[in-house]
């Protein structure tokens, strides 16, 4: 478990860790980067209460440098990641080892159910379970078993991990992503469990949510420039979407200038409608939304383009520029300044 700044949710995250019922001994090894909340603190006390949590540093921060660091400092055959944002349900373990035993797949990984507590938390969590939110992906909707590109967190055999050289540290975020088609190109199975289940809990603010989705665009960006065609199309929606807002407005302004008249005019407002549509596609997703009260449908309707356009602008920089020194500041306190 890598964890900064995360004092409010460890404990619990902890002990849905610790919960885990299987057959045989566990261990927790936390990857503390260096928070300024409390957390380390609260760490060390958590770790004296229980002998099955290990401590390591992680003074770069980053979270597969932490995942790294932990895998390392562990020794049982099953890596089972897990988020100290995270909480995971009751048996999630047990179903992951069986499922790893009966497919031979080499990880596997179920669905981020995201949860809220305040309105904005319940709008943004809505959006990362909806197709509309996050684009389809099987661990955000669920579906039913099968193969699969990639896995929330994994729970992964430490052999496969060792051979595809675990995390590569040079990737700050889409890191997993990375690493299961490393898995999967050495010939081994991700699956997709939809019986396992994760309760994931979204940023608090919507600062914070546009800096990790400007961020996670970013890398995705990067991924892409190493990748290429082997990143899904889903991927390139979000900046299709900024690409078109900006041709409409600059339709808008060419029109209000009257430097767009005719015939030309006319093509050019066609530009709108995709935009109309979104519009109407995310008025209708929050209405929709049941038992919502009226300011989480109306975080909502800010929340979707929010994160899609966060997204987007930070696909397209990466794509451009790289992402090799994007750090995502949404987990940090304070005024969120990078780390060095």
């Amino acid at each position: 478990m890598p964890v900064l700044n995360e004092h409010d949710y460890l404990p619990t995250a902890v002990a849905s860790a610790l919960a885990q019922e299987v057959d045989g001994p566990i261990e927790l090894v936390l990857a503390l980067g260096p928070s300024s909340d409390g957390t380390t603190e609260l760490a060390h006390e958590l770790a004296a209460n229980d002998a099955r949590i290990v401590l390591v540093d992680n003074p770069a921060a980053d979270i597969p440098v932490g995942l790294n660091l932990a895998i390392h400092a562990s020794k049982h055959p099953t890596i089972v990641r897990v988020d100290a944002h995270s909480e995971l349900t009751p048996g999630y373990t047990r179903r992951a080892l069986e499922t790893l035993e009966r497919t031979g797949a080499a990880n596997v990984g179920g669905v981020m159910r995201a949860e809220g507590t305040t309105p904005f938390q319940r709008a943004a969590a809505a959006a990362y379970n909806s197709r509309i939110g996050l684009g389809g992906g099987a661990y955000h909707g669920g579906g039913t078993e099968s193969e699969a590109e990639s896995a929330y967190l994994g729970v992964m055999r430490r052999e496969v991990l060792e051979e595809v050289g675990c995390f590569d540290e040079s990737i700050r975020r889409g890191e997993d992503w990375e690493l299961n088609l490393r898995i999967r190109s050495a010939g081994y199975r991700v699956m997709f469990d939809p019986s396992l289940s994760v309760t994931y809990r979204p940023r608090e603010s919507w600062p914070r949510l546009a800096r990790q989705f400007v961020a996670t665009g970013r890398w995705r960006g990067e991924l892409v420039r190493r990748y290429g065609s082997r990143n899904s199309l889903r991927f390139f929606a979000p900046p299709a979407l900024l690409v078109t807002l900006v041709v409409a407005l600059l339709v808008r302004v060419l029109r209000g200038a009257g430097a767009l008249t005719g015939m030309l005019g006319a093509i050019a407002t066609l530009a709108y409608v995709p935009i109309a549509a979104y519009a109407g596609i995310v008025a209708l997703f929050a209405a929709g939304r049941r038992g919502a009260g009226p300011a989480e449908r109306a975080w909502i309707l800010a929340v979707v383009p929010t994160m899609h356009l966060a997204w987007g602008a930070g696909f397209l920089a990466g794509v451009v520029r790289g992402a090799s020194e994007t750090v995502d500041t949404s987990r940090l306190s304070g005024r969120n300044t990078p780390l060095p």
